[in-house]
């Protein structure tokens, strides 16, 4: 075996499974190569270059000293090439120069087959994190980002082919991951399925309905991935995936909304037209999920991040699948913002300007409201959200912590934007809209909050369901 930089860290510690505490002795850094399910998942992506930049050594110093383990140890001599296998920073940097020229090339109008021909000339071996950043750097350099989502499918088929050559995630059972990825197995069928329907609306028009409703359950896969994951991502400094994909759902969101309007009406070819878009839309999003968003995310987020995605699945749901197994290992560490109230901190009662109550007493009485509540810092931080029983709009702990603009998608933020800047201000104290949907009407409304100086201390959001209140008539007493 020759050592590179290149080397999977999966192939070297398969082969020398001594190496685990030899490499966590070498650097405190690499403590986290200790937690099997790590070494299953980041080993199988992860180079002995990338756990080299992760440790802040010299790749060349790392192989060496690896080399030399193995000699003392096992008695094998294997060669090392620190030479051609260790990619710098510089050399990182000018490859996402090119591959950022590709795609401003692409939206001045240049052929995709030149381009893909150039890519081919130039770039080698990309990986999914490289794709992921050079969105964010075009996104932070000015591109706007509709215009970043509208080339997203092409850049996507530029680089195909190096996308293809990644092997596929290996993750154990419950992973969020593997149930992110048996959610768009079953989604693939349900594409497949409705092809020809929507295709040719008028063959099968009782067969369209149920078929919608199981496509609509693809609304859980979403919010999974802008409630869970993209939370932790932004806290890797990763954003401009996150914001290309979110806009994509709400792509897919209305579309599916348009195609039911459209099969109502009775208007066949604006349904086909719809419905073909909407469903290829949907596959794409699988192809860029698996083959950057996951991985990527594997790379990016360790085992105590994915014990609070986990944590947080269960509040948004699934889609058509359950979890399969046990997970994550009961050493993993449980999200800090899921712990519970008890002990002697429940019982101690905080002074209000009314009377008191116990932390406990606090909670109860929020998640009791027939409201759903968010607190939103005046740092336009989310510090708090009511785990009500049946929430209207799906919260988990990844939201905690999250700048409240990145809870929301490109096109709501001008909006939220300007009433936040109007409770800052003091030109407004309470912004309130309404919705219908799902058969439901929704009030939502927008409380700036105030200390006794006036000072702007954050942003109460309120939404209720006001369907049932709306047909209230009479009378009832208490007592009937």
């Amino acid at each position: 075996m020759t050592l590179t930089a290149k080397t999977r860290l999966e192939e070297i510690l398969k082969t020398y499974p001594f190496l685990v505490e030899f490499l966590v002795a070498f650097n405190p850094k690499f403590e986290k190569l200790r937690h099997p399910l790590l070494r299953k998942t980041l080993g199988r992506v992860a180079s002995l270059g990338q756990v080299a930049a992760m440790g802040d050594v010299p790749v060349a110093q790392l192989l060496s000293a690896v080399a030399a383990e193995v000699k003392r140890v096992a008695g094998e001599t294997l060669a090392v090439d620190g030479g051609g296998g260790a990619e710098p920073l510089a050399a990182r940097d000018a490859r996402l120069e090119v591959l950022k020229d590709i795609i401003r090339d692409l939206h001045r109008g240049e052929s995709l087959d030149v381009l893909k021909k150039r890519f081919a000339d130039l770039v080698r071996d990309v990986a999914p994190g490289e794709i992921a950043e050079m969105e964010q750097r075009l996104i932070e350099e000015g591109m706007p980002e509709t215009e970043v989502k509208r080339l997203c499918d092409v850049h996507v088929k530029v680089f195909e082919e190096s996308l293809q050559a990644e092997a596929p995630l290996a993750v154990e059972e419950g992973h969020p991951l593997h149930t992110l990825a048996a959610e768009n197995r079953e989604l693939e069928k349900l594409i497949a399925a409705a092809l020809p329907l929507v295709a040719s609306p008028a063959r099968d028009p009782a067969a369209i309905g149920p078929l919608l409703d199981r496509l609509q359950e693809v609304e859980k896969h979403y919010l999974k991935k802008e409630n869970q994951l993209f939370p932790l991502l932004e806290a890797r400094g990763v954003s401009g995936p996150s914001k290309v994909m979110w806009a994509i759902h709400d792509d897919v969101r209305r579309d599916l909304k348009s195609l039911r309007q459209a099969l109502a009406a009775g208007r066949t070819a604006d349904a086909a037209e719809v419905g073909e878009r909407v469903l290829r839309v949907m596959s794409d999003m699988i192809y860029k999920e698996e083959k950057i968003l996951f991985p990527m995310s594997l790379e990016a987020l360790d085992a105590t991040d994915w014990a609070r995605v986990k944590k947080g699945e269960k509040e948004v749901g699934y889609a058509w699948v359950k979890p399969a197994g046990e997970w994550p290992p009961r050493t993993a560490e449980a999200s800090p913002t899921a712990t519970s109230i008890k002990g002697e901190k429940a019982g101690v009662r905080i002074p209000l300007e009314t009377g008191s109550m116990t932390a406990e007493e606090v909670n109860l009485v929020l998640t009791r409201l027939p409201v759903d509540i968010s607190l939103v810092d005046e740092t336009d931080t989310v510090v708090y959200y009511s785990a009500t029983p049946d929430r209207i709009f799906p919260r988990s702990p990844g939201v905690i912590g999250r700048k409240v603009q990145n809870c929301h998608p490109s096109k709501s933020l001008e909006a939220v934007n300007r009433i936040l800047q109007a409770f800052k201000t003091g030109t407004r104290d309470v912004a309130e809209f309404w919705i219908e949907t799902g058969g439901r009407f929704i009030h939502i409304r927008y409380f700036a909050l105030r200390d006794g100086q006036r000072r702007y201390r954050g942003c109460l959001e309120v939404s209720q369901d006001v369907t049932d209140i709306r047909r209230l008539k009479g009378e009832k007493r208490l007592l009937d």
